[in-house]
């Protein structure tokens, strides 16, 4: 029998917990607050109060560094390595390790396994993960392309095979997870091989409220000739920019309202976010030498047919096209490929979870009887 998984996904504000059984069935699920120094254990108990045991769980976190390029079981060597990663994530290695200490007061005797959104990507190349900076900075302090959202993109590639019919092994895919974050990735042979993410989770495309791309040279006439600390430049790119910036609000189904109404704002904020999308997707069908299969998953991947349309009407040279009857009604997980278009257009829900489980189980596989559940 498949062993059951509790999958632990922190957040910046929530603590997402699902328990996933046979087939990947979610059996329990619930989302909980998280405060400023993460989760409440008492809290936590409470939540999984009456819920069936877990034969392991999996955390998902966002930082592997270049040591973790697979799951691996957490003891007290493996957390120091993670803690000591924070640097590289500081918004989001701290969630991870407040929800690793709090599911571990809470099941102490239940294995843990850490599954890493950076290790899909460390099968990229080095000509796509190196950064022309000075040997002794890419040395000293680690600097390359990273990549983010690795689950996500891992499970919508092999998802693509499935659905098609055909093995990940002989596609070049290009999975797109949209969402508040949002990075595209190039998949062939089932390997990640280039993505728009890079040392951290700001490059690449434009997203809810971060910049994606622009010229470091911006940055540093910020704060020489303004005299912004880098605190407030951080600050602005992270939390300010992208959608926010350009229409006053992060969300996407406000936009797409105001822009259908004729707002100026909204017009450009699309506008530039398409652009941003088809570029993207333009340079990873590159990475990937020709796309076969296009996967959009994520919040907005999923639910915005206006995006999708937009974005593959500006792919169309690469032979991209969606059905507009298909993409305006389509639900995870299905296909909008338009009649005559030569790359198969997928839409893909997140399955985060169900990789998570995939990673944990391939450490500890565990068996359980479900009569005796």
């Amino acid at each position: 029998m498949t062993a059951r998984v509790l999958v632990v996904n922190a957040g910046s504000s929530s603590l997402k917990l699902r328990l996933l059984g046979v087939g990947d069935v979610v059996e329990r699920s619930a989302d909980l607050t998280a405060g400023p120094g993460g989760i409440d254990p008492v809290d936590l108990a409470a939540a999984l109060q009456g819920w069936e045991m877990p034969d392991v769980v999996g955390h998902r976190v966002v930082h592997g560094g270049t040591r973790f390029d697979a799951p691996v079981r957490i003891d007290a060597g493996v957390r120091r390595e993670l803690e000591e990663l924070t640097a590289l994530a500081p918004l989001h290695q701290p969630k991870s390790l407040a929800a690793l200490d709090a599911v571990t007061a809470v099941l102490p005797d239940t294995p843990a396994v850490a599954c890493f959104d950076t290790a899909f990507h460390t099968t990229i190349p080095e000509a796509a993960a190196t950064y022309a900076v000075p040997l002794e900075w890419r040395e000293q302090y680690a600097i390359r392309r990273y990549g983010f959202h690795g689950l996500s993109h891992s499970y919508a590639a092999r998802r693509a095979g499935e659905m098609t019919g055909r093995p990940s092994a002989d596609l070049g895919i290009v999975t797109c997870h949209i969402g508040a974050g949002a990075s595209i990735c190039a998949v062939r042979a089932g390997r990640s091989v280039d993505t728009t993410m890079g040392f951290t989770p700001l490059e690449g495309v434009v997203m809810a409220t971060r910049s994606g791309s622009i010229d470091p040279g911006l940055v540093l006439w910020l704060e020489e000739h303004e005299g912004l600390s880098p605190h407030q430049v951080t600050e602005a790119l992270e939390q300010r920019s992208g959608l926010a910036a350009l229409a006053g609000t992060s969300d996407l189904q406000e936009v797409e309202q105001r822009a259908a109404r004729g707002d100026d704002r909204a017009i450009l904020a699309l506008d530039v976010y398409v652009h941003s999308l088809v570029g993207g997707i333009a340079s990873m069908t590159a990475s990937a030498g020709g796309v076969d299969v296009l996967v959009f998953t994520g919040g907005v991947g999923e639910n915005s047919a206006l995006v999708r349309q937009r974005t593959t009407d500006g792919l169309a040279h690469l032979g991209v096209g969606v059905d507009p009857r298909l993409n305006s009604g389509a639900v995870p997980d299905g296909e909008v490929t338009a009649t005559g278009a030569t790359v198969r257009t997928l839409v893909v829900a997140a399955r985060e979870d169900v990789q998570i489980a995939a990673g944990a189980r391939s450490i500890f596989p565990g068996t359980f009887d479900p009569r005796h559940a």
